[in-house]
């Protein structure tokens, strides 16, 4: 029986996607649930599994076409991986009496993808001189490219006149262009509108992060028992930090709608994960409501999974303000860019050991610059200052926090 496998259902702020890679060929067994194929929207990559047992039948749409919400994009034959494996077995000898391939024609069919055989197709090449690293000995996409990286350039013209001679440093000097993918030219997009739409400034301070460290390391090993292996780290005292200022400055909490100003009664707050793909920004809900514990395991899952590639649409959505952590790779100071449509954004930075003038004396402290940036559209310079100092000042007295004053 033949299905129809369709492009996963996306939601209204995502018009198309991209496919990205087929992990299953036409012909090539599959279990149901395996995944056959990915998905790359503006924001996550999708997954798209096979519905039962059996082959992929044909594929509708290649490596690289636009599909629409719930359009077909291949042929799935259930129950077909019986039938289909002898016959694969009797056309392999079949294709090993096979010597010569004309150009573009592969001798072996089944074992060129489709976007390697449009490759094959368009470069006028001889699928039989390309050597294949593909799971049965197939020909993949990267093979293609790999030949025509590697393959001898043609003999030029001999020129009327002997050219300069152009000094060029020893050894490979070698180049790679690589598109970008779908999601990165989005991040790409959204940062540059955010520095042309917004009138986007910052200001600094710097938190003596001492008080947090202490409490950190008197507390680490029995919070990690209480709550089931969950480490206490310093983000979460930044969230309820940020939490807490978000309540006291409600400015710094809404967002810009057209001409209106959207104040949120809630506070949604977006914390940045690098990723292979990109950075992503999955959202801690209603975090007026979490425990440190519940903020630790929840951004842990956001890190294990945004590695992974399995964050949804829905971990993404929304969100009132964000905090980034460029600390975790050793920077200093930064000026983080505003993530639309919220109007603040929170860096954190590296801990670094500075001598500090405290009551008339030198100390060495642990110190971290804090940077806001924020839309001076909605929010004056002296709401974004004392916001920062806010939360200055509840991470120096983290019982603050505890206490709620």
């Amino acid at each position: 029986m033949s299905i129809d496998i369709k492009a996963p259902t996306f939601p209204e702020s995502v018009a198309d996607g991209t496919v990205a890679t087929w992990h299953k060929q036409p012909g090539e067994a599959c279990s149901a649930d395996d995944l056959i194929v990915d998905i790359e929207t503006d924001k996550v990559v999708l997954e798209v599994v096979a519905p039962a047992d059996g082959v992929i039948k044909e594929i509708v749409k290649n490596e690289g076409d636009t599909v629409l919400s719930d359009e077909v994009i291949a042929i799935f034959e259930e129950g077909a991986a019986g039938a289909s494996a002898p016959a694969k077995e009797e056309a392999a000898p079949a294709a090993a009496e096979t010597t010569t391939a004309a150009a573009g024609e592969t001798g072996d069919g089944d074992k060129v993808g489709p976007a390697a055989r449009k490759l094959i197709e368009e470069n006028n090449l001889d699928a039989s001189q390309i050597p294949a690293t593909g799971k049965g000995g197939g020909i993949t996409k990267e093979d293609v490219q790999n030949f025509l990286k590697n393959k001898p350039a043609a003999p030029a013209a001999k020129p009327a006149a002997a050219a300069a001679p152009v000094n060029v440093p020893a050894g490979e000097r070698t180049e790679k262009r690589v598109p970008m993918t779908r999601l990165r030219a989005t991040i790409a997009k959204r940062l540059v509108e955010a520095q042309q739409n917004a009138a986007m400034l910052t200001t600094y301070n710097e938190v003596n992060m001492k008080p947090v460290m202490d409490l950190r390391s008197q507390y680490k090993d029995l919070f990690e028992k209480t709550h089931n292996g969950t480490r206490l780290g310093f983000m979460s005292f930044f969230v309820k930090a940020a939490t807490e200022a978000l309540k006291r400055f409600p400015a710094v909490n809404a967002s810009i709608d057209g001409n209106d100003m959207v104040y949120h009664g809630y506070q949604d707050i977006g914390v940045a994960v690098s990723t292979d793909r990109g950075l992503m920004v999955p959202v801690l809900r209603d975090t007026d409501s979490m425990s440190l514990a519940d903020i630790e395991g929840t951004i842990r899952d956001f890190g294990a999974r945004g590695r992974d590639g399995k964050l949804g649409m829905d971990d993404m959505q929304g969100g009132t303000f964000t905090i980034t952590n460029g600390g975790v790779f050793g920077s200093l100071m930064s000026t983080p860019i505003l993530n639309p449509p919220q109007t603040a954004i929170l860096g954190m930075h590296k801990i670094q050991e500075r001598p500090m003038a405290v009551n008339g004396e030198v100390v060495v402290l642990p110190m971290m610059y804090l940077a806001l940036s924020y839309d001076h559209r909605m929010i004056d310079g002296k709401e974004a200052v004392q916001f920062l100092v806010t939360i200055k000042d509840l991470l120096e007295d983290p019982a603050r926090m505890l206490l709620d004053i």
